[in-house]
């Protein structure tokens, strides 16, 4: 008779599995985003980090967001907690509706899809539109997450001829006829990374040479409220030629807080639909009570005086990283002053390696974002992007004493004299 097998003894009966099939070739293709490592970076005790561009917690309208949840749960816990529409709450889309219009863009709320931050607005037209081997056009340097979004995609993203002030429209026009490109994705007003804002009169010829050479057009804003000085500017998708061929993407992370990740869509109504199933396809919808607490929110609170009282506050800030950089940093960097936004775009001296730099100033405690992943094409090491938003003028005036150390032992412990902004 056989021995017993002892009870805690593992017998297969199965042959070596064989490995699971490979991932995807985009999914290995991309890479996850530096911006999100180096913010992990700096959770470490004491770096003082000019890097993410978080908006700043204690600006948070934390009793009213509070309130607002509570009245949503008191108008109908019910429906709070329950399934809704893909293209979001009714009261929600009129609310949106009616600041854009009020912000000169006629728009009504079957014009508006809500969506779970305006990063997914984003991947929801780049499913609809781009299909592996489309060319995508885009501002050099431009959001980093964007380039992520069209990559995965499958697109070849080209870069369109910039310079302080935005794209160049003539240069546009030229690699349109030369590329064919699906869309043209930019970030008009205070962009992310550089905080530039392109001006009126390029906005109406990029809008002409979409309606003249077929283009769709992608707007991405979500900081043209945080204004500290300087006229408001339309929007690319209030310019004749661009009503037809525009997907307008905004949030209200910015403004309210990030944590209700809440955005929203406005585009023509055939893009609007087709983006409403791709949604369907990847949630769903929103969450039903965030919007509806947001939707209470802006009918129960100035939303506009908050964001006065916020913008205050980053204009000081924005202030105190300019005068800082100014007081601190070698002659031969260069930086700019942007009208709005969260970031001051800065460029090193000849020779320095933004990235490199970085490892340094880790060591004496402030962090940044250098600038060469958010280029498309032949990115510039020396540049580097730098966020103004949390902290107070002290901590940055500190923050930039440290970087300022950091270039000193970064360039071989060499004097050097100050010279301010050029």
């Amino acid at each position: 008779m056989p021995a017993a097998v002892p009870a805690t003894a593992a017998v297969s009966t199965f042959p070596s599995s064989a490995p699971p099939p490979a991932f995807a070739a985009r999914a290995a293709s991309v890479e996850g985003s530096p911006v999100r490592e180096i913010l992990a970076l700096t959770e470490r005790p004491g770096i003082i980090s000019l890097a993410g561009g978080l908006p700043a917690p204690e600006l948070f309208d934390t009793e009213g967001l509070r309130a607002a949840y509570d009245a949503a749960f008191a108008g109908s816990a019910r429906r709070a907690l329950q399934y809704s529409t893909t293209e979001g709450a009714p009261e929600l889309r009129e609310a949106v509706a009616a600041r854009a219009t009020a912000r000169g863009l006629p728009t009504g709320p079957d014009d508006v899809l809500i969506t779970s931050g305006s990063q997914q607005a984003l991947t929801l037209i780049t499913a609809t539109l781009v299909e592996p081997g489309d060319v995508v056009l885009v501002e050099n340097p431009t959001y980093l997450a964007a380039l992520q979004c069209f990559r995965l995609a499958g697109a070849r993203v080209v870069a369109v001829p910039c310079d302080a002030q935005g794209i160049l429209p003539d240069a546009l026009a030229d690699v349109v006829a030369r590329e064919r490109p699906k869309l043209l994705y930019t970030v008009p007003t205070f962009q992310n990374p550089t905080g530039r804002t392109l001006p009126a009169d390029r906005r109406a010829a990029i809008a002409r040479t979409a309606a003249r050479l077929g283009l769709w057009l992608v707007e991405d804003d979500p900081y043209g409220e945080l204004r500290y000085e300087g006229s408001d500017l339309p929007w690319l998708a209030a310019h004749p030629g661009a009503e037809d061929r525009t997907a307008l993407l905004g949030s209200f992370s910015k403004v309210m807080a990030p944590g209700l990740r809440l955005g929203w869509l406005r585009a023509p109504a055939a893009l609007r639909r087709a983006a409403v199933v791709a949604k369907q396809a990847a949630d769903l919808h929103t969450s039903t009570v965030d919007q509806l607490a947001a939707a209470h929110y802006l009918a129960a609170v100035d939303l506009d005086a908050h964001i006065a009282a916020v913008r205050a506050a980053y204009r000081e800030r924005r202030d105190a990283l300019h005068d800082a950089l100014a007081r601190s940093l070698p002659g031969d960097c260069a930086w700019n002053l942007p009208e709005g936004g969260m970031f001051l775009w800065a460029r090193l001296p000849a020779d320095h390696d933004a990235t490199d730099l970085l490892r340094t100033a880790v060591t004496h405690g402030v962090a940044f974002v250098p600038g060469a992943p958010f280029h498309a094409t032949a990115p510039d090491p020396r540049t580097l992007r730098l966020s103004f938003t949390t902290h107070t003028p002290a901590e940055i005036a500190e923050g930039v004493g440290r970087l300022r150390a950091a270039l000193t032992e970064y360039g071989g412990k060499q004097p050097f004299s100050v010279g301010g902004r050029p």
